[in-house]
This record gives C-alpha cells, sequence and structure tokens, in this order.
C-alpha cells in the first residue's frame, strides 16, 4: 500500500476501560500494512454541557477537534455506558458536526464503534447503536465484527457484532484475552475497509 490509510479513534474514557480498549484497536489497525492510528480523546463538559477542560490535555492523546474527522479515512468511535446510552462528552462532540454534515466530508468513510459497561446487562449493545446513528446521517458506511472472528464466540465477557466491547466488572478490570481479540479484530477490519475504499477496489 503506497499512500498511508489515517484511522482515528476518537473516544471519551472516565475511568480508562474504553481508552485500553481504544489501544488494542489501534493495535489492530496497525497491523495491517500502511495504516496508522491516530488517537484522540474528548474532555468533560461541565453541567452547562460546555467543555470544561484546557484545550491541550496534561498527558495522553490530544482532544479531537472536527478538523481531525475530515482528514481522516476512516473512524472507530468510543464510549461508556451511561446508563444504557453514550456519555455526554461524546455526544456533546458529535453535535458540533454539523458543518461536516453540511459539507457532506464524512460520506462513504468507514466507521465502527466500541464501548465499555460496568456489567454484561449495563448497556453494551444499546450504546453502539447509539453511537451509530449519528455516523449513519453523516453518510459514513458502519462495520461491525463477523462471527468469522472466532473471540465473538468463544467470549464469556464483552464483545458483540456489533462492535468491541468490555465489561469493566469490577471496575478496572483486565480486558479479556477475548475482547482483546475482538478489538484488534475490529480496527483490523475497519483499516483494511478503508484501504480498499481508498484504493478504489
Amino acid at each position: 500500500m503506497s499512500a498511508t490509510v489515517r484511522i482515528l479513534l476518537v473516544y471519551y474514557s472516565r475511568h480508562g476501560s474504553v481508552a485500553r480498549l481504544a489501544e488494542h484497536l489501534a493495535e489492530g489497525v496497525e497491523s495491517v500494512d500502511g495504516a496508522e492510528a491516530r488517537l484522540r480523546r474528548v474532555p468533560e463538559v461541565s453541567p452547562l454541557t460546555e467543555q470544561s477542560k484546557e484545550d491541550i490535555p496534561a498527558s495522553g492523546p490530544p482532544y479531537a477537534t472536527t478538523g481531525d474527522l475530515s482528514d481522516c479515512d476512516g473512524l472507530l468511535l468510543g464510549s461508556p455506558s451511561y446508563f444504557g446510552s453514550m456519555a455526554a462528552p461524546l455526544k456533546h462532540f458529535l453535535d458540533q458536526t454539523s458543518p461536516l454534515w453540511l459539507s457532506g466530508a464524512l460520506i462513504g468513510k468507514p466507521a465502527a464503534v466500541f464501548t465499555s459497561a460496568s456489567s454484561l446487562h449495563g448497556g453494551h449493545e444499546s450504546v453502539l447503536l447509539e453511537m451509530m446513528k449519528p455516523l449513519l446521517h453523516h453518510g459514513m458506511l458502519i462495520a461491525g465484527l463477523p462471527y468469522s472472528e472466532p473471540a465473538l464466540l468463544n467470549t464469556r465477557s464483552g464483545c458483540t457484532p456489533y462492535g468491541a466491547s468490555h465489561d469493566d466488572h469490577p471496575q478496572g478490570s483486565a480486558i479479556s484475552k477475548d475482547e482483546q481479540a475482538c478489538a484488534r479484530a475490529l480496527g483490523q477490519r475497519l483499516a483494511r475497509l478503508a484501504a480498499s475504499l481508498k484504493a478504489g477496489t
């Protein structure tokens, strides 16, 4: 592959489990020749739903901008489950993408989603499906995880055909081998799709 395929991973992670899952997705992306994973976070918001952190974080990946979305060839979007819904900081970030919708900047780009919840019944699939909706409105091509991935059939914790997930019970628990495998497989799949689309094949 001659041109680099840029896969953007945008996520909110309050306690670190979504961030750890993002690292496994990034490994999958970068296992594809010529693919580059770009990790970006979204900041906390105040009760007034405005950014409540400095523009540049003290550590970790930089904060995402709408310009990052314009520049990517594919998107992996992640959020913890808050009562079966995506976290407010990620929703706030997505609510700022109307100019991209108006320009059609994301049409035809592949995307996938990932989450972490504090139990197996904490809303994994509902959050994944909720995150897909704004991406569909942007005209993005949604990629799930097919059952040809063995870990999807073997898992006794997180991971679904709708996207990668982690059962974070108790809080701070290690990401299981099956959850890691599913995350890497999804990252790899999205990078390959982005490469094919960019090459016009």
